[in-house]
């Protein structure tokens, strides 16, 4: 059993992609390969090698083995029109080798303002320390991106949506103001991964991963990837060695491990968490939902016409209440572990509050926000939970 040439369904590519049987050697799972020397028949052989391309070629523990190259590729395969994928430690190193690969001293990155908080801070620090310019965008600009692009301008990134305030962007329209131009795009596509936005397909030029969440899916190891349309991987696998960039080969054959339930996961995501959110809409207690396949959501419509499905994450805002009413709601649950990430099989509830994150869009809200990752439990318990601890809440609030 292979990849195949013939189209599939995203289920099945999640299942066949990646499993060359070069790499299987007729295991159902590519296996280990845990590796730093690798060694050669003589010194001409080794001469040899320094030579070749290494891409997928043993020659070196920190240029790879089978096993990642295997999550590798099946990433890519998941990305139609993509040339390539680069493995690492985590998102944020994804996110930070992404953004090396295009971006120069005197540079300037357009960042949404919306954008995951360390990504932000890489903004602010590591950039501006090698003379990186970041000035920050509306996530809901779209086609007006075109006015903020200046001489420098070398990047735009977008996060869609946002993973705090869940803002759609369009990023078709982005993208054509920005190949216009000849500016590189960037997409933070976690939230839906690539079964639900083919981000290269759409245009975009790099498109990032924090494999962490729903391509493991088991809350167990930290993980990244960017995938590069054509054109763009090369730069973005020469920065990445240079960086010394390499995710191991264990949490490689976990991320491919987790991989092949993907589409069945976040089909149960998709289903509890809409089935969550259209029953907090109905709460007195609750203000307004968040969550982009609901119309009170800001890039509604862009989501219905560029997405497939909408995963496990989203927002809601309190009807009134302080920060200690909001914290007494999240005390209360049994079901909803606190703490940060998401995209595992439990459900996880945090405060959140994405003014204290922005630059250029503050949006007034009736009350505190709550973030809900919703796990793999049944939807009734959570429902259950949650009515439980808004009912504390409501008499926290008074």
């Amino acid at each position: 059993m292979s990849d195949t040439n013939k189209p599939v369904g995203d289920a099945t590519k999640v299942v066949l992609a990646g499993r060359r049987p070069e790499w299987t050697q007729g295991i159902v799972s590519p296996p280990v390969w845990r590796a730093s020397t690798i060694l050669y028949d003589s010194v001409g052989h080794l001469r040899d090698s320094a030579t070749r391309d290494t891409h997928h070629r043993l020659f070196y523990g920190r240029k790879g083995t089978p096993t990642q190259w295997s999550l590798a590729d099946a990433l890519t395969s998941l990305e139609p029109g993509a040339e390539g994928t680069f493995l690492y430690c985590s998102g944020v190193a994804a996110i930070a080798a992404a953004l090396l690969s295009v971006l120069s001293p005197g540079d300037e990155l357009l960042l949404v303002d919306s954008a995951y908080d360390p990504t932000r801070g890489m903004a602010g620090g590591l950039l501006k320390r090698f003379g990186i310019t970041t000035r920050y965008y509306d996530p809901m600009i779209g086609a007006g991106i075109a006015d903020l692009i200046g001489e420098n301008t070398r990047a735009i990134f977008m996060e869609s949506p946002g993973s705090l305030s869940f803002e759609v962007q369009d990023v078709p329209a982005i993208v054509a103001a920005a190949k216009a131009r000849g500016v590189t795009t960037l997409l933070d596509n976690t939230w839906a991964t690539p079964l639900f936005f083919p981000a290269i397909e759409r245009g975009v030029n790099l498109t990032i991963l924090a494999g962490t969440k729903y391509v493991v899916g088991h809350s167990d190891v930290m993980l990244g990837s960017v995938t590069a349309a054509p054109g763009h991987f090369k730069k973005l696998r020469e920065t990445s060695f240079q960086l010394g960039q390499v995710a191991s080969p264990d949490d490689c054959w976990l991320g491919s491990r987790g991989l092949r339930t993907m589409a069945v996961r976040l089909a149960q995501h998709q289903s509890s968490a809409l089935q969550i959110a259209n029953w907090l809409k109905s709460r007195p207690e609750v203000a307004q939902v968040l969550h982009p396949a609901l119309p009170d959501c800001p890039g509604h419509d862009l989501f219905v016409r560029d997405f497939k499905g909408s995963s496990g994450l989203f927002s809601f805002v309190l009807n009134g209440g302080d920060e200690a009413s909001r914290a007494v709601l999240i005390d209360t649950l049994q079901l909803f572990g606190i703490g940060y990430s998401w995209g595992g099989f439990e459900s996880l509830a945090i405060p959140a509050d994405p003014h204290r994150y922005r630059s250029v869009t503050q949006r007034a809200a009736a009350g505190p926000m709550v973030r809900l990752q919703i796990g793999l439990e049944d939807p009734a318990d959570l429902i259950a939970d949650l009515e439980a601890g808004l009912d504390a809440f409501r008499q926290a609030r008074g």
